[in-house]
């Protein structure tokens, strides 16, 4: 590379990026708010050090919290440095450690091949514990235990320093589980012992091992002459005292973040970290990145005027050379359901008025059990959509399984349905067995089901009693099925077949999340009930609508243009040029299990903050007044978060806006520098807009003859008269000026349309 090329990537910087990415030496805090360019300026830095400063790549510690991240910056650094960018220490916290325990972590008793437990792995160890331990796995379930020891481990604390403690011990006491400390000491020990690893040791370890060799601790402060940590928001505990240690005798700490982000406490994250950062490191040299690159105006201006309402954060202020845009639209829903067919609908019109592509397009939700409605309404309008860190909402695990009793119950020669929920709860009838059941069923020419009914007569012991308890138990929910709808059969079912049950007793985040996707089940399924268009409220017939919606005929192999559905959560780092936050509604968002403390109230709002931010050109935000929660429907409130946004960066839809909090001072967060907050909002007034409702006779025109000035009739929009036609290309389209809606673009194809004169 040549000399001038060497520095040419720093003129791509705005002035305070380059500030940053020009401090070399001592502590640095780059505070980077969304859209800001974090990672550029980082990986820049790292190149700035090798090209410029000439450090040995080797002697440089870069920490991700994902491969992929560590990865993309690794590339970047090598098209300015060429090869020398694979010899930079860079990876996750985990990969890096586990790198160096591989070479030192015989000092503290590992071989350098100790074998890493992935959470399978950890929990299959701990239910074996629990068993041998003669505990009973319903008081101490493997998930609750594993949570608990890696929460522990997270803050650096042993299982010596666990049993030694009386707030521990207390509180295990108190939740009936006196006995937690006891399981932890024995895991650790079985771990020592199979020369193995959980992913927590990874950074656990670590410390022990830097804590109780000082020479393995200084010959790594030696080597990492200079230590940078990407998203240090989400650093937990041990993860930054490590960091921490390795940084201490050089200072060349340099860290980006930005605590507006901060939402995985869930997780072990520590927000202070970023925020007490300058009481650890006096001479902290702070550079806030506030240009945003991503998003409009409107909605740069809507973010700040939320994250404002935080105590617990750094200021800053985002500003952005961006347009003005469109501003954010609030829809109201008199439904879960109508919400889902809102969007579904809104999704149809965005990309047929904009061309736009379904990849353009987000849905986000607090919890995954809202994607039902959603992926329902995306269905019937023939819009393709992906699932991001979940599965659909008819292949989860639980809803199959719930499925699966309800379609045997219906269905006695349903075998892969009987495979599923012979031993679901578990009932003692192991795989042994049921192999026993299949081989017989086929060596005889019966069905599963014939062979189970009989077993008396060719079984005996405790899997035979279990096997004749079973099949009393469909036969009676074949009974009651006849008698009841399917809202009253499914609600039955669910309980008596224990299922229900065993999740509500599962306390875990996951277990929490199985629950009340299930409870969606339910709720879709009294919503089908309720529903008076459909005369048959049997189970049978809902179950064939269910059949009928997640059969997808077609081909997927090489289609990527899908729109994403997926957790605020697993959104985190992304953007859409249209996205829509869902159910915006109080206990859903913010989270009723987020309510008791001032710390997890300003965790959701950072969540919404991270939302809104995810939106490049359109932000739309919904929510319900009414939502069917554990089969009954409820009445919702707005969610306090929409009263957060200044009413001037949204077009209402349909409702009231939420009352405002007069108390806060706006305009001092106008979200472009320098100028004054209120003369560059978009005048534009709220209305009000009723829902059309056809005529009678309405039917959908033969529009080949279509022209400019005709009167049309469209079910949604209304009436209004053709402006404009497009002939050209494969596709025509007309503009349309309607009475309430104003000009749409439509595609004829696709678009109903009834000609009026």
């Amino acid at each position: 590379m040549k000399e001038g090329e060497a520095t040419s990537y720093l003129e791509q910087l705005n002035p305070e990026q380059r500030k940053a990415v020009e401090c070399i030496n001592g502590p640095s805090l780059i505070i980077a708010g969304a859209g800001s360019g974090k990672t550029r300026v980082l990986t820049y830095k790292i190149a700035h050090l090798i090209r410029n400063h000439k450090v040995d790549p080797f002697n440089i510690l870069a920490l991700t919290f994902t491969n992929k991240a560590a990865s993309e910056m690794r590339q970047r650094i090598e098209k300015i440095v060429g090869n020398e960018a694979r010899n930079i220490w860079m990876g996750t916290f985990h990969s890096v450690f586990a790198r160096i325990l591989r070479i030192d972590g015989h000092r503290i008793g590992y071989p350098s091949k100790f074998t890493i437990y992935d959470t399978d792995d950890s929990k299959s160890l701990l239910k074996a514990i629990i068993k041998e331990l003669n505990l009973d796995d319903k008081v101490y379930k493997p998930n609750t235990v594993y949570n608990r020891i890696s929460a522990a481990k997270n803050r650096l604390i042993s299982w010596k320093e666990y049993q030694g403690n009386p707030i521990f011990t207390t509180d295990d006491e108190a939740a009936m589980k006196p006995l937690m400390g006891k399981i932890f000491q024995v895991y650790v020990e079985r771990c020592f012992k199979a020369s193995a690893m959980d992913f927590d040791d990874l950074l656990y370890n670590t410390y022990v091992l830097y804590r109780d060799h000082t020479d393995v601790l200084n010959k790594y402060q030696q080597f990492f002459h200079y230590v940078l940590i990407d998203e240090f928001q989400d650093t937990n505990i041990a993860q930054y005292v490590i960091t921490k240690k390795l940084a201490a005798v050089r200072q060349n700490l340099t860290v980006v973040g930005d605590d507006a982000q901060s939402i995985y406490a869930f997780r072990g994250a520590e927000i202070y970290n970023i925020l007490n950062l300058e009481k650890d490191y006096p001479d902290l040299q702070v550079f806030k990145l506030e240009q945003n690159y991503r998003s409009t105006r409107n909605i740069v201006n809507a973010a700040n005027t939320v994250i404002i309402k935080n105590k617990a954060q750094l200021p800053k202020k985002l500003w952005t050379h961006n347009p003005e845009g469109e501003l954010i639209e609030l829809i109201k829903a008199n439904s879960d359901n109508e919400e889902g067919k809102l969007v579904a609908s809104s999704i149809f019109e965005e990309k047929v008025n904009h061309q736009l592509q379904n990849s353009d397009f987000a849905v986000l939700y607090r919890t995954n059990s809202q994607s039902r409605s959603i992926e329902e309404a995306l269905r019937r309008n023939n819009i393709k959509y992906k699932i991001i860190g979940g599965l659909s909402f008819y292949q989860r695990r639980e809803i199959k399984d719930i499925l699966g009793y309800l379609r045997f119950s219906i269905n006695h020669n349903d075998e892969q349905a009987l495979k599923r929920i012979i031993n679901l709860p578990k009932r003692g009838i192991g795989a042994g067995t049921i192999n026993k059941i299949v081989v017989t069923a086929y060596e005889n020419k019966l069905s599963l089901w014939e062979v189970i009914e009989n077993i008396s007569n060719t079984g005996s012991g405790r899997s035979a009693g279990a096997i004749i308890d079973f099949v009393n138990l469909i036969k009676r929910f074949e009974i009651e099925i006849q008698k009841r709808d399917a809202y009253s059969a499914a609600n039955l079912i669910a309980k008596e077949s224990g299922l229900l049950k065993e999740l509500y007793e599962d306390k875990t985040i996951e277990g929490l999340n199985r629950y009340e996707n299930v409870q969606e089940l339910l709720n879709a399924i009294k919503e089908f009930v309720d529903n008076t268009e459909n005369e048959d409220k049997s189970l049978s017939s809902f179950l064939q609508e269910v059949a009928l919606i997640t059969s997808i005929d077609e081909d997927e192999a090489d289609d990527q243009d899908k729109v994403t559905l997926m957790t605020i959560h697993m959104a985190k780092g992304l953007e859409f040029r249209h996205v829509y936050i869902v159910g915006m509604e109080e206990d859903l968002f913010p989270s009723q299990m987020m309510l008791s403390s001032r710390a997890d109230l300003e965790e959701e709002r950072r969540l919404f903050y991270v939302a809104l931010t995810r939106a490049m050109e359109k932000l739309t935000l919904s929510y319900a007044i009414t939502r069917y929660r554990f089969g009954r429907l409820k009445s919702c409130e707005p969610s306090r978060f929409l009263g957060d946004i200044h009413p001037q960066f949204i077009r209402v839809t349909r409702s009231a806006f939420p009352k405002i909090d007069s108390n806060i001072n706006y305009s001092s967060y106008d979200g472009i520098s320098g100028h004054n907050f209120t003369r560059n909002l978009q005048k534009q007034p709220k209305r009000s807009v009723s829902k059309h409702i056809p005529s009678p006779d309405f039917t959908a025109s033969d529009t080949s003859s279509l022209s400019t000035g005709m009167k049309v009739e469209h079910p949604k929009f209304g009436y209004g008269v053709v402006v404009e036609m497009d002939e050209e290309g494969a596709n025509r389209k007309a503009k349309v000026k309607f009475d309430n809606f104003g000009v749409k673009t439509l595609l004829l194809t696709f678009a109903k349309l009834k000609i009026c004169n």
